[in-house]
């Protein structure tokens, strides 16, 4: 048996009440992404204490309350560089970030692609295919977030101080 979960502890799974609790602070951060959504917030949504919501946000939808944020937010910033006008500093403002280089940054972190890219990308397309519903769109690009925007920065750079790797030497 491992130290690391309580096997009599519920799981987020087992218990609705605490599902229900954690879908409506989902459901908050999904109406209002744009906001600031620090864990202590969104654990006084779901009356629960700060680590037992981080743990069961993660358990119940797979990823941590802050990558699901993350998501929602560049899900959103893309239909907004799909659809309007809008300069892209007022995109990444609408959308949450405090400021245009932050959101560059980990926009291009998550997609792969300039936000001005994006931005071309769905004009040449849009041009040259009939409209696909929105809701297609938004759930074939949705981004993955496997891994913290970090250690995927640190695993490109080649950071010497991340995880060491394991390489198989064969002994004399």
């Amino acid at each position: 048996m491992t130290a690391d979960k309580d096997p009599l502890a519920p799981s987020a799974l087992s218990d609705p009440g605490l599902l229900r609790r954690l879908l409506r602070a989902k459901d908050r951060m999904d109406a209002a992404s744009h906001e600031a959504w620090p864990v202590e917030r969104l654990a006084s949504v779901s009356g629960v204490s700060e680590a037992h919501f981080a743990r069961s946000f993660k358990e119940a939808f797979g990823v941590p309350p802050h990558r699901y944020l993350l998501t929602r937010r560049i899900e959103r910033a893309k239909a907004l560089l799909r659809d309007t006008e809008l300069p892209i500093t007022e995109i990444a403002f609408q959308t949450g970030w405090g400021s245009l280089g932050t959101f560059g940054r980990t926009f291009r972190d998550i997609t792969g692609e300039s936000p001005g890219a994006v931005r071309a990308r769905a004009r040449a397309a849009a041009e040259e295919h009939a409209r696909v519903p929105a809701c297609f769109v938004a759930a074939a690009q949705r981004p993955d977030l496997t891994i913290a925007v970090s250690e995927k920065r640190r695993r490109e750079a080649g950071d010497i101080n991340g995880p060491p790797e394991i390489h198989a030497k064969e002994i004399p």
